[in-house]
């Protein structure tokens, strides 16, 4: 019999609705991997990795010039971010904030000492550099804190106060594809033409008053006054905050006063930052509670509600346990968002808005029954909210199958799924939704049509997470629901490179990337599936792949499904949503 063949792949390059009687806005691992020579094959594709050389320099980045925007007067930088604001913006003109944000992103570690607080006292000097004071105390403002589930109980929350008739302003993180995400106004993306003018204001007032004792704030704290400052001049009614990491020493806890506070699901996260037990980690997300503001959580496990508790008691606020939505309380619609654990999110965001509603004396105008059914103006919120990467299904467009026929060849499940807990949702959902489609794919064929499924994993974790705590669960949890993963392909992150924008790509020369952190994560898979054999055992060579980005595996992908034309691959990805944002960017190209 002849040699396979070897195919060496080559790395590729990479609204807001009318508000009537309101004055116009305000102006504005890690060594280099020793001698890779991975072949893993699935059918009669192979995969060839070049080793690189034992060491390397960082990989080049590109450096953005900036214009002539620096002003040494606070009202030139207001003429100019007002001028910003009322052209067209150029590609040029969005590439420079690109670059201006990507500069305030830090090299530190996550768990370095100075994300739990160090120079806590800074944000109240940039809150007086931009004037926000005021604003912020007359803001009317919606905190949410949590390990999974935070993003999309903010989101819930929004659309239910926005289908109320209010005005309202959303900031969320991580971003997916593009940084605008993270503020919208009205449920919509803030317009690049505000996005400039506002960053502008704030970039100018920032460098004029910042020097050594009080530099430039890092990137996500940048971001949070941002979000102020759009809040503020948009006059928004409603401000929903959703914490970026922790509680207490997150750059959104400069709220002294909010209405209120939610505290999503709790479980093991970011634990090198915010402690090894539940009780530690909830005790940092109860950093958000205030004197006076009342508070809810989701259902908790009891050493994180023993914690939650106990913060609350030490205030003398109250604290509530918002029950699951049932089904029956949206009167036969859907939520926006799927999956099961989305019905924990909505029953914490009803709590929010009604809590929200009350205290800012509308009750008389949307009468609630908080138990069955819910008001008109709830429902419709819950069941048009929307976010992209969690629980999203993505059929691929440029894989076309045969016309009339209602097969995809290739479809993408995205969950930004990075905790335990998480994991095992993700995993439930993705066996879940699977089943139905294969069940909707059967009453649609032709009998005896041959048609077969794939199940691939395409995984991606930060190295601050560990992979052991994550992977098994995935696995595990699927297997127990009935799916089972055909192969696994590890793939670095585009976005690991801390850069902003269309020049975000990963770099050009096989021999600059590292793949350390990819290889450990398939040596724990492999074990995984077959014990202490791990990859030498000969069933390994095809469950799993190393790929040197992820532009190359989608493109395996796609030619994977074109040339196995009876077979649908459906390919979860998870562990990162910066890995979601990632491949959405790529599948919308």
């Amino acid at each position: 019999m002849a040699a396979p063949t070897l195919l060496l792949l080559p790395l590729l390059q990479v609204s807001s609705r009318a508000h009537l009687g309101r004055a116009p806005p305000m102006p504005p691992l890690a060594s280099a991997a020793a001698h890779l020579l991975l072949r893993r094959r699935l059918g009669r594709h192979h995969l060839l990795l070049s080793p690189p050389p034992a060491s390397h320099s960082s990989f080049p980045v590109r450096r953005v010039f900036a214009r002539a925007m620096e002003s040494s007067s606070s009202a030139a930088a207001a003429a100019a971010a007002q001028q910003a604001g009322g052209a067209a913006v150029t590609a040029e003109e969005y590439e420079e904030v690109l670059g201006r944000l990507s500069s305030l992103i830090t090299q530190k570690v996550r768990a370095h000492t100075g994300n739990r607080g160090n120079q806590w006292d800074l944000m109240e000097r940039y809150l007086q550099i931009l004037e926000l004071e005021e604003p912020i105390a007359r803001m009317k403002v919606i905190h949410v804190a949590g390990t999974k589930g935070k993003g999309s109980t903010c989101t819930f929350t929004e659309s239910i106060l926005r289908s109320c008739g209010f005005r309202t302003g959303l900031f969320t993180s991580p971003h997916l594809m593009d940084v605008r995400e993270r503020f919208r106004l009205d449920g919509v993306d803030i317009s690049q033409e505000k996005f400039l003018k506002y960053f502008w204001w704030c970039w100018n007032k920032l460098k004029e008053k910042t020097h050594d004792d009080t530099p430039m704030p890092p990137y996500f704290r940048f971001m949070a006054l941002l979000a102020f400052k759009i809040f503020s001049a948009e006059q928004v009614d409603v401000a929903l905050l959703e914490v970026g990491l922790g509680g207490k020493f997150d750059a959104t806890n400069v709220v002294k006063a909010p209405v209120v506070c939610g505290i999503s699901s709790l479980g093991f996260d970011h634990m090198e930052i915010l402690g090894n037990t539940l009780g530690e980690i909830a005790g940092e997300k109860a950093g958000i509670f205030k004197k006076g503001v009342p508070a809810y959580t989701a259902p908790q496990p009891e050493e994180a509600m023993v914690a939650l508790k106990q913060r609350a008691l030490e205030l003398g606020i109250s604290l509530q346990v918002a029950d699951p939505l049932k089904p029956h309380q949206l009167k036969d619609q859907h939520l926006g968002l799927h999956g099961e654990h989305q019905y924990i999110n909505a029953g914490l965001a009803v709590e929010l808005a009604s809590t929200w509603l009350e205290k800012q004396g509308h009750m008389d105008r949307i009468p609630l029954n908080r138990t069955d059914p819910l008001p008109d103006q709830f429902i419709r919120g819950l069941s048009s909210a929307s976010l992209q990467g969690r629980a999203q299904i993505v059929p691929d467009s440029q894989v076309n199958s045969e016309e009339k026929d209602p097969h995809c060849p290739l479809v993408f499940y995205l969950d930004g799924a990075h905790s335990p807990e998480s994991m095992e949702i993700c995993a439930r959902w993705f066996s879940h939704v699977t089943k139905e489609d294969k069940s909707i794919q059967s009453s649609m064929e032709q009998p005896q049509s041959g048609r077969n499924t794939r199940k691939i994993l395409l995984f991606n974790c930060m190295s601050v997470r560990d992979p052991m705590r994550l992977l098994p669960h995935l696995v595990d949890t699927a297997t127990q629901n009935g799916a089972h993963f055909d192969l696994a392909l590890f793939v670095p992150n585009q976005s690991q490179y801390n850069k902003l924008g269309s020049n975000a790509s990963a770099p050009a020369e096989p021999e600059q990337i590292d793949l350390s952190w990819q290889l450990s994560l398939q040596t724990v898979w492999e074990k995984l599936l077959h014990g202490d054999k791990g990859l030498n055992s000969t069933d390994s060579s095809e469950t799993s792949l190393v790929f040197e980005s992820l532009p190359l595996a989608i493109e395996w992908l796609r030619k994977s499904a074109q040339e196995d034309p009876s077979t649908t691959y459906q390919v979860l990805v998870t562990g990162s949503l910066h890995l979601i944002g990632d491949v959405l960017r790529l599948l919308k190209k």
